[in-house]
């Protein structure tokens, strides 16, 4: 029997489906830390998130840009200079994800070493069995 919950949660009209970030989407909430104390363009970025290439990071700030997170201001500058901005909702986001970061310095011992654990016992501790040779002894005993 379906709860009432679980309808609602994968209804289409469910908010959890217009998030504008998954949990674990790292790099969304890595631009909105960036962003924090002003704007900054795509190059100044790249510096301390030296890790995401330029394509994902490119993808990260449009799809942010049209969550309404972010403003993207181009300069009629020579060279063009384009700055990028938290708008008020995206800086609404520094509280969620605070928070998300409070849980990780909380548990993060612990969720380390559940994975360590798992990681342990998912491996087989015994050795595969090696498949007899033509004419070894196993074989002749059979």
């Amino acid at each position: 029997m379906t709860s009432q919950l679980d309808a609602d949660m994968f209804d289409p009209a469910c908010p959890s489906s217009v998030m504008p970030f998954r949990i674990g989407d790292k790099w969304t909430a890595m631009v909105v830390l960036c962003l924090e104390h002003g704007p900054r363009r795509f190059s100044e970025l790249r510096v301390p998130l030296r890790t995401i290439t330029p394509k994902v990071l490119t993808e990260t700030l449009r799809a942010m840009e049209r969550d309404g997170l972010v403003t993207r201001t181009s300069y009629d500058e020579n060279p063009p200079r384009v700055e990028y901005a938290l708008t008020p909702l995206g800086r609404s986001l520094l509280t969620l994800v605070e928070a998300a970061r409070a849980w990780c310095r909380e548990n993060m011992s612990e969720l380390l070493a559940a994975r360590r654990s798992s990681d342990l016992s998912s491996r087989d501790p015994s050795p595969a069995p090696t498949p007899a040779r033509p004419g070894s002894d196993e074989q002749r005993a059979r």
